[in-house]
């Protein structure tokens, strides 16, 4: 018997991660239940298990007497020199307990003590590895569609994804492989609930870190990134080699790296830009792909004025102002953006001449961000740093002040 325990214990710490010692302690504690279902009390009672072999002593702790009022407690002096022939009175003497004479409702009782401290020890076993993976994408398979919410089976248990961290446009089919941003790890006593995003911005970071090296080892970090999930995001990134290209890196050769990010996204847009402690030329960039002629930014009111060549002004807005948008989460600062001439009407643009040399802008056209063809017709159709591992709200949509001009 005691082998098959030994063996039931190991198939369980194999299986369910439960420690031996954990599933032992909880044994001890279901025999000192039984001997309290049995007797009335358990306070006088030692159990022994040896946890190579299985061997168990229960032991009661009873006090030697002449007339025996409580047989739980105390034993008899005959009784007690027939287990140590030196016993006196007073003497505590140490009485085994056969398990075998326990009742049905103790042994019952005892079964449901070790159920329960399995069922404890596997909710803490998963709740642990869960929560130890909090904010870290894992590669999930749709078990069913609860309505607007989705049941995504993660392995050992499964994760709720809801439907506003559902990617607008998005279907799912059951079993279908989805890789998906772990949010938030709750214990319960029903077990880890665990909700899981994929419009998080850290959802894009954890894809770009496991498809770009640089990124893993610490090479090029990610500064910041906003995201519209589902259309377009735009991810600000620096070097700390200066013989590394941060966003050459990213995108990789032939641009295989962040393709293999937008087929996860299933087509979303990335824009990625070189981050720059200059606020002024951090939000040059993060305009891109529009040609920008001046930024006046002020640090301190986090507004910026940013000038555009006339026929760059809806390019630099952005179909439904989402570019200005992005930069302006990006970045942090509150983005005005003016056409050359409606900032020289306004006396903003004194300074500059009357012509701006296209040559310049040729020249730093591909500066900073994905390649041209990567930018489709979207774009001309019309607080502080987004930190991507931080829980976020919906901003507030950017919406450039009325210039009269139509986007």
């Amino acid at each position: 018997m005691n082998s098959e325990l030994m063996e039931a214990l190991d198939t369980l710490e194999r299986e369910k991660n439960i420690k031996k010692s954990t599933l032992l302690e909880a044994i001890e504690q279901s025999l000192i239940q039984a001997c309290k279902g049995h007797f009335g009390k358990a306070d006088n009672i030692e159990v022994h298990i040896d946890p190579e072999t299985g061997d168990f002593q229960v032991l009661a702790n009873r006090t030697v007497v002449e007339t025996v009022s409580d047989p739980a407690l105390e034993i008899s002096l005959v009784d007690a020199q027939k287990i140590n022939t030196n016993a006196q009175l007073g003497d505590i003497v140490k009485v085994e307990i056969h398990s075998r004479e326990f009742g049905r409702i103790a042994t019952q009782n005892a079964k449901n003590v070790i159920l329960q401290k399995i069922r404890e020890e596997e909710r803490k076993v998963l709740y642990n590895e869960y929560y130890g993976i909090e904010k870290e994408v894992v590669t999930g398979i749709v078990q069913r569609i609860n309505g607007k919410n989705i049941s995504i089976n993660l392995g050992r248990v499964d994760a709720t994804l809801n439907e506003n961290e559902q990617v607008k446009g998005e279907t799912f089919r059951p079993n279908e492989r989805i890789k998906v941003y772990i949010l938030e790890v709750k214990d319960t006593p029903k077990g880890p609930r665990i909700q899981v995003s994929r419009t998080h911005p850290g959802l894009v970071k954890r894809l770009f870190e496991s498809e770009v090296a640089e990124v893993r080892d610490g090479t090029v970090e990610i500064k910041c990134i906003a995201r519209e999930a589902g259309s377009r995001t735009k991810i600000a990134v620096w070097s700390n080699d200066p013989d590394v290209d941060p966003v050459g890196a990213c995108v990789g050769m032939n641009g295989i790296r962040v393709n293999a990010i937008v087929n996860e996204l299933r087509g979303e847009k990335i824009d990625i830009i070189n981050w720059n402690e200059n606020p002024a030329l951090l939000i040059e960039n993060a305009l891109s792909p529009a040609k920008v002629i001046a930024v006046m930014a002020d640090p301190d009111e986090k507004t910026a004025l940013v000038v555009v060549p006339d026929y760059q002004l809806s390019l630099a807005i952005g179909k439904e102002g989402q570019n200005a948008r992005l930069a302006a989460r990006l970045t942090g600062f509150k983005i005005d953006i003016k056409s050359e001439t409606q900032a020289r009407e306004a006396g903003d643009f004194y300074e500059y001449d009357d012509e701006y040399d296209d040559e310049y802008y040729d020249e730093y056209e591909d500066d900073g961000y994905y390649d041209d063809e990567y930018y489709d017709s979207e774009y001309a159709e019309e607080g502080e740093y987004a930190d991507p591992d931080e829980a976020y709200e919906p901003e507030e949509e950017y919406a450039p002040e009325d210039d009269g001009t139509e986007e």
